[in-house]
């Protein structure tokens, strides 16, 4: 299972395994706060396409297809997120405030479309 959450948002016990998905450690928050168990900055939009995006929703569409596309370059750690997903519940942590469009999403996406894609 794959849960998202804000890094704002305070841990809870239905996380388990807390993921950072973000490149750039969020704003005004502590590491005891956050809770971090990974952090996978590479899995995270390169710094061009999150500095091209800059949370405009009306380049969200060009972005989830660039994204997708950064994605399919890292197969390695697709590979290990969907493995640790198997094995329990992951949550990726994002910093972003739109809960619907963010890359977490995409990645969540992703990997539950790669997983059906699998079998």
């Amino acid at each position: 299972m794959i849960r998202l959450k804000r890094a704002y948002d305070s841990p809870a016990p239905e996380d388990v395994e807390r993921i950072l998905v973000e490149r750039l450690w969020p704003r005004g928050v502590s590491k005891e706060r956050a809770a971090i168990d990974l952090w996978m900055k590479e899995i995270a939009p390169s710094a061009e396409l999150r500095k091209w995006f800059s949370h405009d929703l009306a380049k969200w569409e060009e972005f989830v297809e660039r994204y997708r596309a950064e994605l399919a370059e890292k197969p390695e750690l697709l590979a290990e997120l969907r493995e640790k997903a198997r094995h329990g519940t992951v949550t990726l942590i994002y910093a972003a405030r739109d809960e619907a469009h963010n890359s977490a999403v995409v990645l969540r996406e992703f990997l539950e479309a790669g997983k059906n894609r699998k079998k």
